[in-house]
């Protein structure tokens, strides 16, 4: 009997690493990424580690991303002192600068907009290519939850506020789809 109880516990041992390892494997860092604002200086996603990050990925020439675009900003208010950045980041070519300024003037954006982000890097990170897409991010640069689709106010906030509260309760699910 005791042999068979060792078996179970190994078993059980290695179950519980092979589900821990998956799980680090399938985890996603925003650390390494380098994206432009508008008048071209870097920007490191690492410097912002410490604080909730939300990236928002848009385009000029989305339609659900106009609807959606105030709606962050409403919400951005709500957490401004609570440790929350809000970026913006255009999958529209880097060669197309100009209208992304004209587009954040002209629609009132108040949010930092960053560029030079590619439709590859928005698959890479959200694990698909459909904008607009938000990624809330913790305060290591770990992806905690991707929304693909137009962002609802309680996708958002869910997410946030669970990181807010030191990860209290069942965490968020990873993957909201909006499309």
């Amino acid at each position: 009997m005791p042999i068979i109880l060792h078996r179970l516990h190994a078993s059980a041992v290695c179950m519980a690493l092979f589900l821990f390892n998956s799980s680090v494997l399938n985890a996603k860092s925003v650390k390494k990424i380098t994206l432009r604002d508008l008048d071209g200086h870097k920007v490191r996603l690492a410097d912002y580690e410490g604080r909730i990050l939300i990236l928002n990925f848009w385009a000029t020439w989305c339609g659900p991303c106009k609807e959606e675009l105030p709606r962050l900003a409403e919400i951005a208010g709500q957490y401004a002192d609570r440790g929350v950045t809000f970026l913006l980041t255009s999958i529209d070519e880097q060669k197309k600068v100009s209208d992304i300024r004209h587009y954040v003037s002209e629609h009132g954006i108040k949010l930092p907009v960053l560029t030079g982000a590619s439709v590859d890097l928005l698959e890479q990170l959200t694990g698909v290519n459909v904008v607009p897409a938000t990624l809330v991010i913790d305060e290591k640069g770990d992806i905690i939850r991707a929304i693909n689709g137009v962002a609802h106010n309680e996708d958002v906030r869910e997410a946030v506020d669970w990181l807010l509260s030191d990860r209290r309760g069942d965490p968020p699910s990873q993957r909201v789809k909006r499309y």
